[in-house]
């Protein structure tokens, strides 16, 4: 990439696929945009640019490469796919690039424990990074079975979660659960088994995940 293009990139801001840290400070707090752009569709993490979009880069890149690469390795459970790139902008400073692919095997972690492997995920949404719900990593680790054969079987539950979704235009899963007069989980269930089939779309969200109709 040549600077030129840096330039135009950063000037887009930050988005659904594009990150920018001003230097790997505390590397494993990165690694939530590491792991959300692995868990949604990748994305580009730019280390050297400011707040203000101001594209400073790093003094003492190879030990924010070191940094950060230590810690994907590290912290992130799998490991993602990645690429990284070097732009010299002066003599002093440098601006590191790191192009995070989706992941085959969803959902990936963010591991906080590294003994025990746990850890939580994270989604995309937007410019920000989410944790992503119970649901969500249900949805995630089905999409990415090769094996996969999802089916539904449309009923009375079913007639009224489409009715509430086109009445409201969304619902979550407490709204459905109060609707139909069933458990949370009852509601979580089929709102996961309608996703998984292609005919709902899940929005998440930090609070609570909406759930919409696809649109084909």
């Amino acid at each position: 990439m040549l600077l030129r293009d840096l330039e135009k990139l950063v000037q887009r801001g930050e988005g659904e696929r594009l990150e920018f840290k001003h230097k790997a400070a505390d590397p494993q707090k990165i690694m939530k945009e590491v792991v959300a752009f692995a868990n949604h569709k990748g994305g580009t993490l730019i280390l050297g640019v400011d707040d203000n979009l101001k594209i400073n880069g790093v003094k003492y890149v190879e030990e924010e490469e070191y940094a950060m690469t230590e810690a994907i390795e590290t912290y992130c459970n799998p490991v993602p796919e990645y690429t990284i790139e070097k732009i010299l902008i002066t003599q002093k400073r440098t601006i590191l690039i790191y192009r995070i692919s989706q992941s085959e095997k969803k959902p990936v972690f963010l591991l906080y424990n590294l003994k025990k492997k746990v850890g939580k995920a994270y989604f995309r949404v937007a410019d920000k990074s989410v944790q992503a719900s119970r649901e969500l990593r249900q949805i995630l680790k089905w999409r990415s079975q090769s094996d996969r054969n999802s089916f539904f079987e449309y009923g009375e539950l079913e007639r009224k979660l489409m009715q509430l979704i086109e009445r409201e235009g969304k619902t979550t899963i407490a709204q459905f659960a109060q609707e139909a007069e069933i458990s949370s989980q009852k509601a979580a269930s089929i709102l996961v088994r309608l996703t998984t089939s292609n005919l709902l779309k899940i929005q998440p969200n930090d609070e609570e995940d909406f759930y919409l109709v696809k649109e084909v």
